[in-house]
C-alpha cells in the first residue's frame, strides 16, 4: 500500500475530525461552564463546523509539507457542486409556501386515512412524514426531502416536550429512510449519482434492483416508529388555521424548486436560480418567512469540508474495497459509510476496474443502508441536524445516541436488501 506523507497526514486529520463529531456535546458543555472562552467552545461544538474546521487544518498542513501553491492547486481540483446544491435546495425547499404546500398535502392524506382507520391524526401524520416524504427524495432529491421532513417533524414532534427515545428514535428512522428513499431513481441519492453514469445505471435499473426493497424497508421503519411512539405524539392544534397563501405564489416556488432540481449538476445555473429566488422572496415578502440562510451555509460548509478531507482517503479505501467479496463489500461499505460520506465511498468504488455486477450492487446497497448511522454518513444528514438540533438537550445531537437509534432501522434496510 503506497502513500505519501500528505495522504497519511490527511487520514490522521480525517480520523480526528470523525472523533470530533462524537465530542460536540462535550464542547457545548465546556461553552456553558467557561464564560471566558465560551465562543470558541461553542464553535467547536457545532457539528456543521467540524469538517470545515479540520479541512482548514489540512490545507495549512499541505502548505507546510509542500507549499502554498500545492494547497491552492488541491482546492481548485475539488468539485464543490454537491455542497452548493445542498445549500441552494435547502433554502428553496424550506421556504414558507413550499412547507405550506407539503403540510397541506400530508394533512389532507392524513384526514382521509383517519376516517378509514378511525384513529388520532398525530400518529398518521408522523407515519406519513417518515414514510412518504423520504420517497419524494427520489423525485426532488434527498436534500430537499430531508429539509421538508425535518421541518414537518419539528412542528409535529420536536417543538413539544419529548423523551430522549422519541428525539433520537425519530431522527434515526428519518436519516435511514431518507438515505434509502432516494434509490428509486438514478439522480436523487448522492451515492447513486456518483456511479450511475460510470456504470450505466438508469432509473429503470435502480427501481428494479432497489425500488421494492427500499419501499418495504421505509414502510416497516415508519410503521415501527409510529407504533413505538404513538402514545407520546401530541395532536396538532386544529383551532390554529394556517395563513392562506395564493396558488400563484406556491406555483412560483414549486417552479424554482423544480429548476434547482433539474439543473442539480450545473452550479452556475442553479445558483443563478437561487439568487433569482431570493430576489423574488424579497420583492414579495407578504407570504414569506425568513429564509434559512445561516443553516444552509453551515451545512454547505460541512459538506465542502468533507469534500476536501475525503479526496485524500483513496489510498486506503480503494485497496480495501478491491480485496473484498460482494458480501464483504456490502457490510464493509455499510461500516465505512459511518466514518466517511457514502457518496465519496461509492465514487472510490467506481474507480475499481473489473468489478462484477454483484460487487456494484453490494457497494451501493451497503452505502445507502448505512447512510443514517452518523451525521457524516449521508450528505442530507447535516441539513436535518441544522433544522432540529436546537430541540435536543444542550442544543447538541449526541453521535452515540444517534448511532444507537439508527441501528434498528438500518437492520431493517439490511434485511430488505440482502433477503429480498
Amino acid at each position: 500500500m503506497n502513500f505519501t506523507s500528505i495522504e497519511l497526514g490527511a487520514s490522521i486529520i480525517f480520523a480526528i475530525a470523525v472523533l470530533h463529531t462524537f465530542c460536540t456535546g462535550y464542547f457545548e458543555s465546556l461553552a456553558k461552564n467557561s464564560v471566558r472562552h465560551a465562543g470558541l467552545w461553542h464553535l467547536l461544538g457545532e457539528v456543521e463546523i467540524v469538517f470545515g474546521f479540520w479541512a482548514a487544518v489540512l490545507i495549512i498542513f499541505i502548505s507546510f509539507v509542500d507549499h502554498l501553491g500545492a494547497a491552492k492547486a488541491y482546492l481548485n481540483q475539488r468539485n464543490f457542486t454537491e455542497p452548493l446544491f445542498v445549500f441552494a435546495i435547502m433554502i428553496v425547499a424550506a421556504s414558507k409556501p413550499i412547507l405550506h404546500f407539503s403540510t397541506q398535502l400530508l394533512h389532507g392524506l392524513a384526514k382521509l386515512l383517519q376516517l378509514l382507520l378511525r384513529t388520532r391524526s398525530a400518529p398518521i401524520l408522523y407515519f406519513l412524514t417518515l414514510g412518504v416524504t423520504p420517497l419524494l427524495g427520489s423525485l426532488i432529491t434527498e436534500p430537499a426531502a430531508m429539509t421538508l421532513a425535518a421541518f414537518l417533524l419539528r412542528d409535529l414532534v420536536y417543538r413539544h416536550q419529548c423523551s430522549k427515545a422519541l428525539l433520537f428514535g425519530t431522527l434515526g428512522v428519518l436519516f435511514v429512510n431518507i438515505s434509502i428513499g432516494g434509490t428509486l431513481t438514478n439522480f436523487a441519492a448522492p451515492p447513486v449519482l456518483m456511479v450511475a453514469s460510470t456504470w450505466g445505471w438508469s432509473t429503470a435499473f435502480m427501481f428494479s434492483h432497489f425500488g421494492i426493497e427500499s419501499c418495504l424497508a421505509i414502510f416497516i421503519n415508519a410503521l415501527g416508529a409510529t407504533l413505538l411512539f404513538h402514545k407520546q405524539l401530541i395532536e396538532p392544534n386544529e383551532s390554529h388555521k394556517p395563513t392562506k397563501i395564493p396558488v400563484t405564489v406556491i406555483a412560483m416556488h414549486l417552479l424554482f424548486l423544480l429548476g434547482v432540481v433539474v439543473f442539480a449538476h450545473d452550479p452556475i445555473l442553479f445558483m443563478w436560480l437561487l439568487l433569482f429566488f431570493i430576489g423574488y422572496t424579497t420583492a414579495y415578502p407578504k407570504h414569506q418567512s425568513p429564509l434559512i440562510l445561516k443553516e444552509a451555509l453551515l451545512v454547505g460548509f460541512f459538506l465542502a469540508g468533507l469534500v476536501v478531507l475525503g479526496a485524500l482517503q483513496g489510498w486506503w479505501l480503494q485497496p480495501l474495497l478491491e480485496m473484498m467479496s460482494p458480501t464483504a463489500v456490502f457490510y464493509g461499505s455499510l461500516a465505512l459509510t459511518a466514518i466517511t460520506d457514502n457518496a465519496a465511498l461509492t465514487y472510490l468504488g467506481s474507480l475499481v476496474t473489473g468489478t462484477s455486477p454483484e460487487f456494484k450492487l453490494a457497494l451501493v446497497g451497503g452505502a445507502v443502508a448505512g447512510g443514517g448511522l452518523t451525521v457524516i454518513a449521508n450528505a442530507p444528514n447535516p441539513a436535518g441536524i441544522a433544522i432540529l438540533r436546537s430541540h435536543f438537550p444542550g442544543g447538541a445531537v449526541s453521535a452515540l445516541y444517534l448511532l444507537i437509534a439508527a441501528l434498528p432501522p438500518t437492520c431493517v434496510a439490511i434485511a430488505a436488501y440482502r433477503l429480498l
